[in-house]
């Protein structure tokens, strides 16, 4: 269960919790009301709406400022009809609210979708309408405020420590997958792609082949049987990693493109797998493009080829052929960017690649 899921369930347990005490405490302090009949329509209204926040806070989407602040109103509505219930007599002295613990819940509500700040803004909001509802600040409605900030600002900080250990453990997984993954492709490739490619280096009477076939064969050789290589820390230029080549132009600002390393050399990798399936397809000169927008780095890579025909990229991926598909959307896909392909016979392949800055 995702960290998130849980604790919505946990708020929504919370509410019917405290729903249940605030039917108990209305029920022994009913007699004393001055308007029950109101007392009866608001818990009513506290049953509906924590019935109605049990469905919308489901852990699968993030709540928006509408149904927060919503939630916050209503809450804080139901906290001032006290003052219509209960008698003046019983407000100074300090007889239990309608709501009691129930006007708790958005103030967690808050804490676990915005972290310390929003609990301790919550809990703000509730204490402000705690002490209009008691008509000045006394020692009960001191206690409750310091109870309220605490808890919005403890929760929210926990919270937020809960959703860092939560993604590093999903790393931690990322990672094992990943040398588990290594230790099969070792074993399937090892006795096949390594030693072909072995003998082609030893063989083959063009040098140029050989050297490539040796070059690649190392190289397969240390991703499948070793980590990987340390990223460099820091940002680099995206546009020292571009490929080049007396087939490849490239236009780009006057200035560095500068991007997280991971995210640069990712980016140039697809990038050149795009080159790499032109020059293949189409021949002739390859045209770079590299745009550096505030919100996101662009690069498109053009050819004058023959275009791709439609269904071409689905097909070859169902044949095996994973090129565009796995070198080039699958790496954009975990950059949370995107792989545009705009294909003609007469004007030959655009592929726009994005990554979000």
């Amino acid at each position: 269960m995702r960290l998130d899921t849980a604790l919505w369930r946990a708020l929504a347990l919370y509410r019917f919790a405290a729903l249940v005490y605030a039917a108990a405490s209305m029920a022994a302090h009913r007699s004393t009301y001055h308007r029950p009949g109101l007392g009866l329509a608001v818990l009513a209204l506290m049953a509906l709406w924590t019935l109605l926040t049990t469905l919308a806070y489901d852990g699968n989407r993030r709540p928006g400022w509408p149904l927060l602040v919503t939630d916050l109103a209503v809450t804080v509505a139901a906290q001032l009809s006290s003052v219509l219930i209960l008698t003046a007599g019983g407000i100074r002295a300090g007889d239990p609210t309608v709501t009691v613990s129930w006007a708790a819940a958005p103030v967690l509500v808050w804490a676990v979708w915005g972290g310390p700040l929003g609990g301790v803004v919550a809990a703000a909001v509730v204490s402000v309408g705690a002490v209009v509802e008691r008509g000045s600040v006394s020692q009960a409605t001191t206690d409750s405020i310091v109870l309220l900030l605490l808890a919005g600002g403890v929760v929210g900080y926990l919270v937020r420590i809960g959703r860092r250990a939560e993604s590093a453990y999903a790393g931690v997984v990322r990672l094992q997958a990943a040398a588990q993954e290594r230790e099969r492709l070792a074993r399937s490739v090892h006795d096949g792609v390594l030693q072909a490619l072995a003998l082609v280096s030893r063989t083959s009477k063009d040098p140029a082949l050989a050297d490539l076939a040796a070059s690649q064969g190392s190289a397969l050789r240390r991703l499948v049987s070793g980590p990987a290589e340390p990223l460099p820390i820091g940002e680099l230029d995206l546009l020292g990693l571009m490929p080049t080549g007396s087939d490849v132009e490239l236009a780009a600002p006057a200035g560095a493109v500068l991007l997280p390393s991971a995210v640069a050399m990712e980016l140039a990798a697809a990038v050149a797998a795009a080159v790499d399936n032109a020059r293949q397809h189409a021949g002739g000169c390859v045209w770079l493009l590299v745009e550096d927008e505030a919100d996101a780095v662009t690069v498109t890579v053009r050819d004058e080829g023959p275009g791709i025909a439609a269904g071409r990229l689905e097909q070859a991926e169902q044949q095996g052929r994973l090129g565009v598909a796995r070198s080039v959307r699958g790496r954009l896909a975990d950059l949370g960017g995107s792989v545009a392909v705009h294909s003609t016979a007469e004007t030959g392949t655009e592929m726009e690649l994005r990554v979000p800055r």
